[in-house]
């Protein structure tokens, strides 16, 4: 098999052109990233109600192979906070076996989904159900958090979310005031010293800071040893969990949302990853290696993985070149497992937990909302049902209840704009300043269309036909005259083609929307993004638009 085969790991194609140089900058990131991933593995593991050593175990045996069999150079693997509630309900009614045999079925799934292709499928699940089970998720693991951050001593807290918050305040008179203290600390920290530098990881510089403060003045508060007795030193332990047949039907719904939301959340860090470096992920490869890595966790003590967005990231910032990095990032929480274990039992609750409030608040999506609420009420009522069912009920019948929405909703959305009616002489009056035949396209332009409803599903067209932006010309025309429908994945698509051209120094000029899309685009925060003065009413004025753009910056290069 040739080393130039696309269907390979990203490992083994990144040796082609490998360098010692390169090597250096791996090394480095993949240190960097693996002291990241300390805490948050650590915090992930205890928020799903499982050991802190289980949460490294994922980062340390699921992260390399991820990194190592998978199909994007930079994408950084692990346990991460999508999984926390659904994780932790798998644990309270079927224990560690049970969890075990989700995460290999889920793994199966994922395997079987890349094998087959499958894997483009994730683009059919909509933004409104994305954003709706990711705020949800948010709240849901800060709520998780809210006991160790302010110490209250309460003893077993339901995994309901009402019941739950009913305990806490019911318990909020045992108040542990160091706890707060350190927790109030830990977030000052995460939050002040980016401002200032980013090449220290604050989370690290919080666990040593708020630790050390923890030991030196003998604080009462919970630490990882007083609760879990600390993390042992060593290998991971390989053992076979006990499995139990009759619990597999019962668990093939909660295997089936583990998948899918580890096939979401790696193909989103993926496309992040290109975004920030010019790659390309190869999707089907990526699944593979997700299930892989899921199928093994397991078997070490792990519990499911998948890509990191903001791990990835952060490896993408510190210089990564290959995947190499991310398997240094595995090695790295390895040899810390190996050689300094005992003294995580001295890390204080009330850190970890103000880690995953930084956490939730960053996977939220916070700033979407606004979006949301300028989309029709039937895309509201979408994200607000996923939103509900999340919190309060249950991500599986979340999931399940928000892709039947969507799906009825794009059905509603393509009914709404099929019309049969007689071609009238206004019809053809009206139609003629949108005709292209006849028009001089000048070459400071380049002329796109998008025909068809503009949907979940289908916004991953525009991304494949505009990979190359170094081949168009510095105005861009997208003319939406055939666009018969678009939802909120659809607006969100187009908003990063603006970011994307706007980066390279070119200009998007939108043109022609028909009656439901130009609705849509008319929200605040879209014509913010493309520029109200971008947006035509047909091809014509967009031409003239597009050439008052080429005289106010007639420095911008014309494209061949």
């Amino acid at each position: 098999m040739s080393i130039s085969n696309p269907n390979l790991p990203k490992s083994i194609l990144a040796f082609r052109d490998y360098s010692t140089q390169m090597f250096v900058h791996d090394l480095l990131a993949g240190i960097t990233v693996g002291l990241v991933a300390l805490p948050l593995a650590m915090a992930f593991g205890i928020a799903s109600g499982v050991t802190p050593q289980a949460g490294l175990y994922t980062a340390v045996v699921a992260g390399f192979l991820i990194s190592a069999l998978g199909g994007s150079r930079t994408q950084v693997g692990g346990p991460t906070g999508a999984f926390v509630v659904i994780v932790a309900g798998i644990v309270v009614r079927f224990g560690m076996s049970g969890l075990a045999m989700v995460t290999l079925m889920a793994g199966i799934l994922l395997l079987l989904m890349g094998l087959t292709g499958l894997g483009a499928a994730v683009r059919f699940i909509p933004r409104m159900v994305v954003i709706g089970f990711t705020n949800g998720i948010a709240v849901l693991i800060a709520s998780t958090q809210i006991k160790d951050f302010f110490g209250l001593r309460t003893g077993a807290v339901p995994s309901e979310f009402l019941p739950r918050m009913r305990l806490l305040v019911a318990h909020f008179a045992s108040l542990n005031l160091s706890a707060l203290a350190l927790g109030l600390g830990t977030l000052a920290i995460l939050l002040l010293l980016p401002r200032f530098t980013r090449r220290i990881p604050a989370s690290i510089v919080a666990l040593l800071v708020c630790t050390g403060v923890s030991v030196l003045f003998h604080l009462p508060v919970e630490t990882i040893g007083s609760k879990f007795g600390g993390i042992p030193r060593g290998l991971p332990p390989f053992a076979i969990p006990d499995f139990h047949a009759e619990h597999i039907l019962p668990l093939i719904p909660s295997a089936f949302t583990v998948a899918v939301l580890a096939a979401l959340e790696s193909m989103l860090s993926a496309v992040v990853a290109d975004g920030m470096t010019g790659d390309r992920h190869n999707p089907n490869v990526e699944l593979v290696a997700q299930g892989i890595a899921n199928m093994v966790s397991p078997l070490f003590g792990g519990i499911p993985a998948t890509g990191a967005i903001a791990r990835t990231a952060a490896n993408i910032r510190s210089g990564a070149r290959s995947p190499v990095s991310g398997m240094v990032a595995a090695l790295t929480l390895l040899l810390i497992l190996l050689v300094a274990a005992p003294l995580a039992s001295y890390i204080p609750l009330a850190t970890l937990a103000a880690v995953l409030f930084v956490v939730a608040y960053n996977m939220g999506e916070w700033n979407e909302i606004g979006a949301i609420f300028q989309m029709d009420l039937a895309a509201i009522s979408v994200w607000l049902v996923t939103f509900a069912l999340t919190v309060f009920a249950d991500l599986t019948v979340a999931v399940g209840v928000g892709l039947a929405l969507a799906a009825l909703l794009y059905i509603y959305r393509i009914a709404d704009t099929t019309t049969v009616a007689p071609v009238t002489d206004d019809y053809i009056r009206d139609g003629l300043p949108h005709v292209l035949q006849g028009r001089i396209v000048p070459a400071y332009v380049t002329l796109l269309r998008i025909h068809g409803p503009f949907l979940f599903g289908t916004t991953e067209k525009l991304v494949e036909a505009t990979v190359n932006l170094e081949a168009f010309a510095p105005v861009v025309i997208l003319r939406l005259r055939n666009m018969t429908a678009i939802d909120a994945t659809g607006i969100h698509a187009i908003e990063k083609f603006a970011r994307r051209l706007h980066e390279s120094q070119r200009t998007l000029v939108l043109c022609g929307a028909m009656q439901q899309p130009s609705k849509l685009l008319s929200g605040k925060r879209f014509l913010d993004c493309v520029g109200r003065e971008n947006i035509m009413p047909n091809v014509q004025a967009a031409l003239d638009r597009a050439k008052e753009i080429h005289l106010e910056d007639g420095q911008l290069p014309v494209a061949g």
